[in-house]
């Protein structure tokens, strides 16, 4: 009986040692299948859209009182003198000023007005996030010809466990989009070819290492 309750056991542990394995090659597979993430992204025509969290210099010329540095609220809209409660979220600075020389319009003649961000989050939509193996997971504002080396180097580099280079990007610009990322090669094996550009609200998924 106790011979039996061995071979029982042994089974129970090859069955299951092939099942693991079936299901790291079956998701190597999976990951073969998506095609490596273009290296050229970046668009020239981008321009950056203010979210919560940014700061916005307001300088209204020949009205120093009026002039001012504001954060912008969680809620997406800032305050400022003769200015109360503006949407600034998903503008763009420009649009935000002439948003701006609007209001001030109904209290004083021609406002001229210029509005400079000074420290950029941008919005949810835009924001690039690394989960899974990195060094440190994290949300980081989009910015132009963004790369994924500049955003490894950002988030810490892998993890001792991470599979780098299985990692998934996720376009969500593109409708959710999955490309292949060789991050490994990029980071410990310095191929500058493994060198793609980023694009706003594109996510990283890191896996671990089964071996």
């Amino acid at each position: 009986m106790l011979v039996g309750l061995k071979k029982g056991v042994g089974k129970g542990i090859r069955w299951g040692m092939l099942g693991a394995f079936g299901a790291v090659v079956f998701g190597c597979a999976m990951h073969s299948s998506v095609p490596p993430a273009p290296v050229s992204a970046a668009s020239s025509s981008y321009n950056y859209i203010i979210g919560p969290g940014d700061t916005v210099n307001i300088v209204v010329w020949r009205n120093p009182e009026l002039s001012m540095s504001v954060p912008v609220r969680p809620d997406g809209k800032i305050a400022a003198p003769l200015v109360e409660d503006l949407e600034a979220m998903g503008k763009d600075a420009t649009t935000l000023a002439r948003a701006i020389e609007k209001e001030l319009g109904n209290f004083i003649r021609d406002p001229v007005v210029t509005v400079v961000v000074t420290q950029f989050v941008g919005p949810y939509s835009e924001q690039i996030r690394v989960v899974g193996e990195a060094g440190t997971p994290k949300t980081l504002p989009y910015k132009q010809k963004m790369t994924l080396l500049d955003v490894m180097i950002a988030v810490g580099g892998l993890t001792e466990f991470a599979d780098g280079n299985s990692t998934t990007l996720l376009r969500t610009v593109e409708g959710d989009k999955q490309y292949s990322v060789r991050v490994a090669d990029l980071i410990k094996r310095g191929d500058v070819s493994a060198n793609v550009d980023m694009k706003p609200g594109d996510v990283l998924i890191i896996p671990r290492s089964w071996f």
